[in-house]
């Protein structure tokens, strides 16, 4: 089991940056895929960045694309969301997820909230226009 904890929300102009961490606990954290997905209120979960085991694969949704940055640090057990040119529709509160991918590609990360079986308990980003 792993527990996430993200932090580095915050109010930000339109324009601006914000870089999202999400500590993970436990010595496998390099055998999980890794998301990030966030929910505005009235709207559904929606996935943000993916980020597969070795971290070789990446993929993003089209709307966050060229602007956002998904990574990871295996030794520190971390991984970041680097928010750049927010926008007031980036406004959500954005949640780590992470996926169990021992025996999967290097390549697998999913992009469906159902896929994912640990999540943080969020952390809001309120972009100001």
């Amino acid at each position: 089991q792993v527990q996430l904890v993200e932090s580095g929300g915050g109010l930000v102009q339109a324009g601006g940056s914000l870089r999202l961490s999400c500590a993970a606990s436990g010595r496998t954290f390099s055998s999980y895929a890794m998301g990030w997905f966030r929910q505005a209120p009235g709207k559904e979960r929606e996935f943000v960045a993916g980020i597969s085991k070795s971290g070789v694969s990446t993929g993003y949704a089209d709307s966050v694309r060229s602007r956002f940055t998904i990574s990871r640090g295996n030794a520190k057990n971390t991984v970041y969301l680097q928010m750049n040119s927010l926008k007031p529709e980036d406004t959500a509160v954005y949640y780590c997820a992470a996926e169990p991918a021992t025996g999967k590609s290097m390549n697998y990360y999913p992009r469906m909230p159902l896929s994912y079986d640990y999540w943080g308990q969020g952390t809001q980003v309120t972009v100001s226009s």
